[in-house]
């Protein structure tokens, strides 16, 4: 039996540049290339040194998050033979992705903020020609062949539906008789657009799950109803006193949920007919959703995003030359408000009134504005920006659950279901893996909790 290793080729443990070397004997499998949002240049990318002089046999991406996909045509420039595999919207949603990455990059370096861009259009392009769509729960082997049921492979990968986002998939991987799944992103509960996950529960030797809310506790009482109704209580509330709400949103995955809860919402009779803006990367990522709506996995099927809610697209050059009317939702990237993105530079227009609301719907880094911003106090002079002038906060700042990451519970509770020999814990912060792994030592007793340090092969 061939040994297998796995090496996490992130930088360090956190939510960065996710990037996973997985070796079977002498079959090489990378699970996901990504970038990491706080760095730029080499400093951005995972430590893909470590394949230097290495054959690499596939690249598997398990969903078109920069974190997991920013990095990719760096590593595909060095590996120009070795294959890429991802489900067809994957595929459609990582080349628009890809390329706003290179606009982003060109135009921080262009401006004196950033360092030279790690890829440009014309190896996006490239990137994307080498790409495989391969569909869920069928057999291939890392060179992209299918295996006819009942036959046996050395080594074979097939995909899961992981409920993350549009796309993503967790990935099961058979190598000499052993089976290791990597979760990538994972969602065990239905979202407003995204069915829930549906992972195998059978005979697996290694878990590698994320552990993203590790350190969050889920509220006892919480539900995606009951949050969803005080959503749309918030919104009323701000209408009412004559105000517009601020949603900073992620353009990928974020976006098209939120439309997708202002649709069942109006359904439901909760929230009055409005205008809606977002942003222009939202609306063509939100156009593939559309096109999609019928050959995916998700709720609604056959529901038209933008020809049911019309929302207005906004630029950044319109973002401030528009004036903020009551009764609005610009639902606007990025979810961190990071420097100079609409919603970055919208916000200020929002910060000193009170009728107004800024209202979180995601994950935010708490050294990001939107997590500097979740942390203020009314009263205080807020930043957003270096070169943008402090406002004093006081509109309505709120936060509400609605993570596309599962919560720390259900990953337990899979992992107890699943009852895999080993888990490995990647994709969170020290405090969060240190909490997945002390649980797991009382609630899964028969299962070795592993960690895997930065650029340390672990053999499983």
């Amino acid at each position: 039996m061939s040994k297998l290793r796995l090496t996490n080729l992130t930088r360090q443990i956190e939510i960065g540049a996710n990037c996973y070397l997985l070796e079977a004997g002498e079959r090489r499998i990378v699970l996901d290339c990504g970038a990491h949002p706080k760095h730029e240049g080499r400093d951005s990318l995972p430590q893909l040194d470590h394949l230097s002089g290495k054959h690499v046999d596939a690249i598997i991406l398990s969903h078109a998050h920069q974190d997991h996909l920013g990095s990719l045509p760096v590593l595909m420039r060095q590996h120009p033979s070795a294959p890429a595999f991802m489900t067809e919207p994957t595929r459609q949603l990582a080349d628009v992705m890809l390329h706003n990455s290179v606009n982003v990059m060109s135009k921080r370096h262009e401006n004196g903020e950033g360092e030279v861009p790690t890829f440009l259009h014309r190896e996006a392009t490239n990137c994307v020609r080498r790409f495989h769509s391969l569909p869920l729960h069928e057999r291939f082997t890392p060179s992209g062949e299918r295996i006819p049921y009942g036959e046996t492979a050395e080594v074979s990968f097939q995909f899961e539906d992981a409920g993350h986002i549009l796309g993503s998939t967790a990935v099961l991987i058979e190598a000499n008789g052993r089976r290791i799944l990597y979760t990538g992103d994972v969602n065990f509960h239905n979202q407003s657009l995204m069915h829930g996950a549906r992972l195998p529960e059978k005979d697996l030797d290694t878990v590698i799950i994320e552990c993203t809310r590790g350190a969050v506790p889920q509220p006892a009482d919480f539900t995606r109803e009951k949050e969803e109704e005080r959503f749309a209580a918030a919104i009323r509330e701000v209408f009412a006193r004559g105000g517009s709400v601020l949603v900073p949103v992620f353009a990928l995955g974020k976006s098209q949920e939120l439309l997708t809860m202002i649709f069942t919402l109006r359904k439901k009779g909760l929230l009055p007919e409005c205008p809606v803006y977002i942003g222009g990367l939202s609306t063509k990522l939100s156009e593939i959703h559309d096109k999609l709506a019928s050959a995916s996995h998700r709720q609604h099927p056959g529901l038209s995003l933008l020809p049911t809610i019309s929302p207005f697209t906004i630029s950044g050059r319109e973002v401030n030359q528009q004036p903020i009317r009551p009764g609005r939702i610009y639902a606007l990237s990025s979810g961190m408000m990071t420097e100079h993105t609409l919603s970055n530079v919208i916000a200020p227009h929002f910060l000193p009134n009170p009728a107004h609301g800024i209202f979180f719907v995601g994950y935010a880094d708490p050294d990001s504005p939107a997590g500097r911003l979740r942390s203020a106090k009314q009263g205080d002079s807020f930043q957003v920006a270096p070169d943008i002038q402090p406002e004093t906060l006081r509109c309505q700042v709120e936060t509400f659950g609605f993570s596309a990451h599962g919560d720390r519970e259900s990953l337990i509770d899979y992992v107890q279901r699943a009852a895999p020999k080993q888990v490995v814990l990647v994709h969170g912060d020290p405090d969060a893996q240190e909490w997945m792994r002390q649980t797991l030592s009382v609630r899964a007793p028969g299962t070795k909790v592993l960690s895997a340090p930065s650029g340390v092969p672990l053999d499983l």
